[in-house]
């Protein structure tokens, strides 16, 4: 069985009997594989800690019918130490690994997918921007790699120089009056020009926004990336940057409260 050496981001760990780990990872030089880390679970296990979510990592592996095996792990970027300590950054950092596992194939090279996850990662790590506008970033870019890049400023569909004011998620962005299709949102200016911000790195502009034009971009940015993943993210529901920007603050949901509520209501 041939042996193989590269660079991967750990994406995702689940139990395989009793000491076993099946480890999925997003390599830089063969896209996803799915491999099995023997004995990590152990308290004796050599490098158990270095195969955790979010872990930038050398591994050697030999390749398997079904699953490579890992024989060797050695810690490139221990990025999941810091993440795992700050829970916004945790859960940016899981809807992350799951769109690069739905964006990915295995054993098809994506290295530009490999590289964005990585650099979010270190962002998330060193504390740079708000985890919320890291993750609109990462998902934006990683949507252009895919071949789905939004339009936040001329029309989407028959290319009017903008800028417009609707934006429809089917279309692919901005759409002009022409264009419109019925349903499309009108989102803020200042949240589009957010948008196409973070698209193109300009965090200057981006860091200098205010919390109800991100929560607003936020919203737009997840039903653009479900709507052409086809399907929702279970991660996406624990980020809370994405529920809907409020004048005033929701108000706490006590047993007695929501037992009153339903009365009411019935």
């Amino acid at each position: 069985m041939p042996l193989y050496r590269d660079e991967a981001v750990v994406l995702r760990t689940h139990k395989l009997g009793e000491a076993d780990r099946i480890i999925t990872l997003l390599t830089r030089g063969r896209g996803r594989v799915r491999t099995v880390a023997k004995g990590v679970r152990r308290t004796r296990s050599r490098f158990g800690a270095r195969l955790e979510p979010f872990m930038v990592v050398d591994v050697q592996c030999y390749e398997g019918r079904n699953l490579d095996t890992v024989t060797q792990a050695e810690t490139l970027a221990p990025y999941g130490d810091a993440i795992c300590r700050d829970y916004p950054a945790y859960t940016a950092a899981t809807v992350m690994v799951e769109t690069a596992e739905q964006l990915t194939e295995e054993h098809e090279p994506s290295t530009q997918q490999y590289l964005l996850l990585v650099g979010a990662l270190r962002s998330l790590g060193g504390g740079e921007h708000d985890p919320a506008l890291v993750l609109d970033a990462y998902l934006l870019r990683s949507l252009a790699i895919a071949g789905w890049a939004p339009s936040f400023h001329d029309c989407a569909k028959c290319g009017a120089p903008g800028p417009h004011r609707s934006f429809n998620v089917a279309a692919g962005g901005t759409v002009c009056t022409v264009c419109r299709p019925p349903g499309s949102a009108a989102p803020a200016p200042q949240t589009l020009r957010l948008l196409a911000a973070l698209l193109s790195g300009d965090w200057v502009l981006a860091d200098a926004v205010d919390e109800r034009t991100r929560r607003e971009g936020s919203g737009l940015v997840a039903a653009f990336l479900q709507w052409h993943l086809e399907r929702g993210l279970r991660s996406l529901r624990h980020v809370d940057r994405v529920r809907p920007a409020l004048p005033v603050p929701v108000p706490v949901i006590t047993p007695a409260l929501e037992r009153h509520l339903a009365r009411e209501v019935g």
